[in-house]
């Protein structure tokens, strides 16, 4: 399987881009293609609702920037990870954008298993992201394959990394 991993967070050795690497290690090792995206570090402006892909764009944005690059990994991943942190109750606005400006194409067309990744630094504040979430999959007719958190003292160890490979088994 072609799997692609958005992370969201800024911080390069932080606990999101460590569940994000384990996921990959985890997935390359069972023989799937990953590539993993820190979309934290791309230039991703919010959709302007301006109709411009479902009118004259034929399913194209009119924004030219980051995203275009994100496009056709998109198109052709059959699993779609999401790595982002838990700043405050729901997905980070990093990760936000490229979920947002998928709006021109509706829904990845190859996207059958999604996954997701998120760390916060305090317990009980996953509810709002993970209802976002089902709500992607269920939108996107694609099965959940598992969700891992990771607050304060379960970030890095060896039972949140045990976790992320049953996820990945589960594919």
């Amino acid at each position: 399987m072609y799997i692609l991993i958005l992370q969201a967070s800024p911080r390069a050795k932080g606990n999101t881009a460590w569940m994000a690497e384990e996921y990959k290690n985890a997935a390359e090792a069972a023989g799937h293609k990953v590539t993993l995206v820190n979309v934290s570090h791309k230039k991703i402006a919010g959709c302007l609702a301006c109709e411009y892909c479902h009118n004259k764009g034929n399913g194209a944005c009119i924004q030219k920037d980051d995203m275009q690059e994100l496009y056709p990994l998109m198109a052709e991943a059959e699993v779609l990870v999401l790595a982002a942190p838990i700043y405050y109750f729901t997905l980070c606005a990093q990760i936000q954008a490229p979920i947002q400006r998928m709006y021109c194409v509706n829904a990845p067309a190859k996207v059958k298993k999604m996954a997701l990744l998120m760390s916060s630094y305090s317990p009980g504040v996953y509810t709002g992201a993970t209802a976002e979430y089902h709500d992607i999959c269920n939108y996107w007719h694609a099965e959940d394959s598992g969700i891992v958190t990771a607050k304060i003292d379960e970030q890095k160890t060896d039972e949140t990394k045990a976790k992320i490979q049953a996820i990945v088994n589960n594919l």
